[in-house]
């Protein structure tokens, strides 16, 4: 399988650099390269290849905003070159966007200290802490949101209880991050380069999903929030079932993206879990690219590689396969060279 030379717009140095895109010079060397290579329309693909980026944001990515991964840079050029190389071959990208507004669940405003003052961001609150007040609900986002006091903190008890039984995190009180509308909220300029270049050269319109943007609930998973419920049973979400099913229905699906530890990790999780009701041999179709993602590290505060390292180490056992973006994609494991021809 062939794969492509980096084509020539392409600069690696600007990986950790917001700049602005000339998407119509851009698409008119897309499709040189398309004749120059003779690279076909993705809906002649017999075999069809999703590549699901989660979360490939500035908020993310970029040295300097708000949540930034160590490593994110490196791991943005290197997912950038892997579209390049592989754009005769990678049917359809699907980015994923983390979206939020200000008052949220996770983030300051929505919860005041003994003080009557925002709580800092990188606060864990336990339902205990909620139970007694040491943190309570700021009633100008009750107002906002047009739900009671009494009811908001219901559900903020509900919310954190929900958390602790699931054992993943507590309920973390994250810095204004992925703001809608905002520069964070845009995908990293190198991947939404590649994105664009793909789209155009392969007649195949990236598959943008967007999540995050409930109130009352977390989305570390592009495919489920983390509570679905309120705290007298009404649904307040669900599960993303169609676009699981969509990205099933390709041949192989790519992941990567950041962070390791979080969206990426739990997204991948939901889409096991549903693997695994289904058809648990569905795992072999799944390859997450490991060179491409970081694990969350806040030096003196938090560090989540054991815990991103633990998790795929799951996935392996599951069927999963962890493979290496500079790897011909025709000599990863369980793939049959001819489904390419």
């Amino acid at each position: 399988m062939k794969k492509f030379s980096n084509p020539k717009h392409y600069d690696a140095s600007k990986a950790d650099q917001v700049y602005k895109i000339g998407y119509q010079n851009l698409a008119t060397d897309a499709l040189d390269f398309k004749a120059q290579n003779a690279i076909t329309d993705a809906a002649t693909d017999k075999f069809k290849i999703a590549l699901m980026p989660i979360d490939v944001q500035n908020t993310f990515c970029i040295p300097g905003f708000e949540l930034f991964v160590g490593g994110a840079p490196e791991d943005s050029k290197r997912l950038a070159e892997f579209v390049y190389a592989n754009v005769g071959r990678i049917t359809k990208i699907f980015p994923t966007m983390d979206t939020h507004k200000a008052m949220q669940i996770f983030h300051s405003l929505f919860f005041l200290d003994a003080s009557g003052k925002p709580v800092p961001a990188m606060t864990m609150i336990s339902s205990a802490d909620l139970i007694n007040d040491t943190y309570t609900i700021n009633p100008g986002v009750a107002a906002s949101l047009g739900v009671s006091y009494t009811a908001l903190k219901k559900h903020t008890i509900h919310y954190a209880q929900s958390l602790e039984k699931k054992g993943k995190y507590q309920l973390t009180v994250w810095p204004y991050h992925a703001m809608l509308g905002g520069i964070g909220h845009a995908l990293v300029s190198i991947i939404e380069e590649a994105v664009f270049f793909h789209t155009v050269a392969r007649n195949s319109e990236s598959g943008i999903e967007i999540k995050g943007g409930n109130p009352l609930t977390e989305n570390y998973s592009v495919l489920s929030p983390e509570v679905l419920d309120t705290f007298n049973g009404t649904a307040i979400a669900q599960r993303n079932a169609s676009f699981i099913q969509k990205l099933l229905d390709y041949d192989m699906l790519i992941i990567t993206g950041q962070a390791k530890s979080h969206c990426v990790a739990w997204s991948i999780d939901d889409l096991l879990t549903d693997i695994m009701a289904k058809d648990p041999s569905l795992a072999k179709k799944v390859y997450l690219l490991e060179d491409c993602t970081s694990p969350v590290v806040i030096p003196g505060i938090v560090d989540f590689t054991d815990q991103a390292n633990q998790a795929f180490e799951k996935f392996r056992n599951a069927g999963m396969h962890i493979v290496k973006s500079t790897d011909p994609i025709d000599q990863w494991p369980d793939v049959d060279v001819n489904k390419f021809i």
